[in-house]
């Protein structure tokens, strides 16, 4: 049997890291200012419930004043315990609004059995939340994306989409309107695990998009997994390239003037003479 003071001293640990990580992205990306009034988006998982309690923490020793208002987009998924969100909340004391919106029927009618839906799902959220933070007066919205889901949306655009893209810790809508937070920016989805059980969370699955097998979003997973397995610290490694990037060492010209990039000592004789061809390649 565990020694009980060895299991506490373990659990205040965790909670630190993730206090510390989350503060950390908050400073980096200037997520939180003085006087934001903040949507925290809760669906039920282990990592919007991290999300929350890490911001009221925050909220606790923070050297500026914010409001937090939680969130929740009940899209009348068959099943859903409606009760679940209102009751837990209501045990916090903080402040909540839940939207009700039959988006898992319009999904269902409109994407053909056997096709994933993530892509409908998240445009009809993403719009019906974007109008709800409005109403509330919210200046920001926060959402529980970790560092896992920033590399693997990372893989599959460079792996399917042919773009080096990743998800911002800091965005601003399209229409100028919105700025959405990712707090859990720098924290690995191991550490949500781990003080998702030490927390008791009351999960609630996902019966539309979480159930899904054949989302290449899980084959990015599983491969982040298999490599940090095999190769530990290639993750943490991958993820620090998204700060670190060398436009000029890319291909990008629209990120990188290539076209106007001379010697700075003037053109060299063998350049001048030089005439230069397009160039036929055979692949």
């Amino acid at each position: 049997m565990k020694d009980p003071r060895k299991i506490a001293y373990e659990e205040n640990k965790l909670d630190k890291k993730l206090c510390r990580l989350a503060g950390q992205a908050i400073v980096d990306y200037n997520m939180i200012e003085e006087g934001d009034k903040v949507m925290v988006c809760l669906s039920g998982g282990k990592d919007s419930y991290a999300m929350l309690d890490v911001l009221m923490k925050l909220r606790e020793r923070a050297p500026i004043n914010f409001e937090l208002v939680a969130v929740n987009l009940d899209q009348k998924q068959p099943g859903f315990p409606e009760e679940i969100l209102p009751n837990y909340l209501k045990k916090l004391g903080i402040p909540f609004h839940i939207e009700e919106q039959d988006t898992y029927g319009i999904v269902k009618r409109v994407i053909p059995e056997g096709k994933t839906t993530c892509g409908l799902c998240s445009r009809l959220r993403r719009g019906i939340l974007y109008r709800v933070a409005g109403e509330l007066g919210a200046t920001k919205i926060a959402l529980g994306h970790h560092r896992d889901d920033i590399l693997e949306t990372l893989l599959m655009n460079m792996f399917h989409g042919g773009k080096l893209k990743g998800m911002p810790p800091k965005l601003r809508s399209d229409d100028g309107k919105h700025i959405v937070i990712r707090p859990l920016a720098y924290v690995p989805e191991r550490y949500l695990e781990k003080y998702a059980v030490q927390m008791e969370f009351p999960i609630i699955p996902c019966n539309l998009c979480g159930s899904q097998e054949n989302l290449q979003r899980n084959a990015m997973k599983a491969l982040l997994r298999d490599w940090e397995k095999k190769f530990p610290g290639r993750v943490e490694s991958l993820f620090s390239s998204l700060q670190n990037v060398v436009p000029s060492h890319l291909m990008d010209g629209k990120e990188f003037d290539f076209k106007n990039l001379t010697d700075t000592s003037g053109s060299s004789d063998l350049e001048e003479q030089i005439s230069w061809q397009p160039v036929q390649m055979n692949l």
